[in-house]
């Protein structure tokens, strides 16, 4: 066992009398020890009942004859950090995440982990940890917060954010607003639609990181903390078979998480987040990869922020096994690919059916023929950019239209909400990537305000920085290389004519190539916004967006 090198033999005394000291029994310390790493904290809504939920993992770890020893792990709320400083911390937070999954398992060698998590950064910075260590590790998330209802209607956080831009446009009261944002979060659990948040706990379980049920049972059901038991019980299982992360997640594991990620029309941001999970299991996940698993892989799931429904209901429809069960029925994914239950992906959904035709369509009623997510390249995109495809209203699919170029979100968002953007124009939000933001800032208020003025039919936003998972209509995001490397996004000015062409995969800035080699000749670095603490050290280190803005 790994957690012999901390309790076995002569010169083990001390650390045994260490272990006694906190209440274990010689029994409990000869058990294999497992690491429970708890992202608990009174900040996020997705993880305020983690308590609960890692209390019952330790009950299923105990249950399967381990020693669960619990540690901490810090989270980042994208919903409260959003629209001001606190959004340059939250990207960079997954990699203190997964440095603190290494460190604590390292400096207390453990013999599996149990990984309780919610939420954006937590889910990918965990995993990434767990990969990079290569010991039994498996993934319970806290689970989706139930939709909220408001008049009649299914409603969740995005409505109270584009419910910012709607009374800016005199489209509905403040009172109304405040109404709205009394019932649309209506208890704990990640935010209720197909988010960044929802996305990744989704896509773990495809990957085989979690078992299923992981990514949609409401976070308040009995069924999510009977879940967490199982995954105690499960990592014990892990341990004596020795089944590691890297057996687990493959190159084979990572595209089909990709297809269900094209399926079910997951966040942008998976973008970044798959390809840093995978280059922790040595894995080199290309950007064109995602186009190529898009063109073949239908959009067979209609979730919010683009369509109507949300994670309870896709629960109810099957879920995740579901999904997978569709695709593998079609070839789309491997079935012979290893889960976290020790099982292969095609042994799991052998009984698994579809339970609603209409949140999980069938190949031949998909809601689109391609998956949700599309890269797009071009001058202004050499390294691509990234969209969420499922989200983009049909007029807006190929656009052309004029540049409105602000250095930065806030700005941006000052002008949208003002009343400055007209139909026809291109909002380019640029100095917002991984160093020139630094921390590549998710931008749900201007993207919100956006849809909520209801000029997402007419007005595309295109930036270094990140969208939310949240985010609808055409905008673009990860474009790299990022402005402040000297990336075209820097180069562009007002006026500027540009072209989005997403089924032809391209975005182009219509400027001759001679005036833009004078606008790179004259340009200049800007000087950098942050200079001291943790995220200017982030921003020396950060590789581009199109790398998956991973730490060099």
């Amino acid at each position: 066992m790994r957690s012999n090198l901390m309790k076995q033999g002569l010169e083990k005394y001390p650390h045994r009398s260490l272990l006694k000291a906190m209440g274990l029994t010689d029994r409990e310390i000869e058990q294999p020890i497992i690491g429970v790493a708890n992202s608990f904290n009174e900040f996020i809504p997705g993880h305020i009942h983690l308590d609960k939920i890692t209390q019952a993992a330790k009950a299923g770890v105990r249950m399967n004859g381990g020693t669960p020893l619990e540690f901490g792990v810090i989270g980042v709320c994208d919903g409260l950090a959003m629209h001001h400083q606190g959004m340059k911390y939250s990207l960079p937070s997954r990699e203190i995440i997964a440095d603190s999954i290494e460190i604590m398992a390292t400096a207390h060698p453990v013999d599996g982990l149990v990984l309780v998590a919610n939420c954006d950064k937590i889910v990918p910075g965990m995993l990434m940890g767990a990969l990079r260590l290569n010991i039994p590790a498996i993934l319970i998330s806290g689970g989706p917060m139930l939709a909220g209802l408001h008049q009649g209607k299914a409603v969740d956080l995005i409505t109270v954010f584009e419910g910012v831009g709607a009374v800016k446009a005199g489209k509905m009261s403040e009172d109304e607003l405040k109404e709205l944002a009394e019932c649309a979060c209506p208890g704990c659990g990640s935010c209720a639609g197909m988010f960044t948040a929802n996305s990744m706990n989704c896509l773990s379980e495809a990957l085989g990181m979690a078992l299923p049920g992981n990514g949609t049972i409401p976070a308040v059901h009995a069924a999510r903390f009977r879940l967490a038991k199982l995954a105690g019980m499960k990592i014990m299982e892990m341990v004596h078979k020795q089944i590691l992360p890297r057996q687990i997640a493959t190159l084979a594991a990572f595209k089909n998480a990709m297809a269900v990620d094209m399926a079910l029309g997951c966040s942008t941001n998976t973008v970044l987040h798959v390809p840093a999970i995978a280059k922790e299991a040595g894995i080199d996940l290309s950007l064109d990869l995602f186009n190529e698993i898009s063109v073949k892989t239908p959009h067979l799931c209609s979730l919010s922020p683009a369509g109507p429904h949300h994670l309870e209901d896709l629960d109810r429809a099957g879920g995740v096994p579901a999904v997978m069960q569709t695709l593998l029925a079609a070839g789309l994914v491997d079935g012979s690919a290893l889960t976290a239950t020790g099982a292969t992906i095609a042994d799991n959904l052998a009984q698994v059916q579809v339970q609603d035709a209409e949140v999980i369509r069938p190949l031949e009623k998909a809601y689109h023929a391609q998956g949700g997510i599309a890269i797009l390249r071009g001058n202004l995109a050499p390294d691509g950019g990234v969209v969420k495809q499922s989200a983009v209203a049909p007029e807006m699919l190929v656009r052309e239209g004029t540049a409105r170029v602000f250095d930065g979100e806030d700005e941006a968002a000052q002008a949208i909400l003002g009343g400055k953007i007209k139909p026809g124009d291109i909002v380019v939000i640029r100095y917002e990537g991984p160093k020139g933001g630094p921390g590549m800032r998710e931008m749900l208020t201007p993207t919100s305000a956006i849809a909520g003025m209801g000029l997402d039919k007419e007005v595309a936003l295109l930036t270094d920085g990140r969208f939310s998972g949240g985010t609808r209509g055409a905008a673009i995001g990860h474009i790299s290389p990022e402005a402040a490397e000297g990336g075209p996004m820097a180069l562009v000015k007002e006026g500027d004519r540009i072209k989005i062409d997403i089924p032809g995969k391209t975005l182009t800035l219509l400027v001759e190539e001679a005036e833009l080699a004078q606008r790179q000749a004259a340009w200049r670095p800007p000087e950098p916004r942050i200079k001291h603490g943790y995220v200017a050290r982030y921003s020396r280190l950060v590789s581009s967006g199109s790398k998956g803005a991973v730490c060099e």
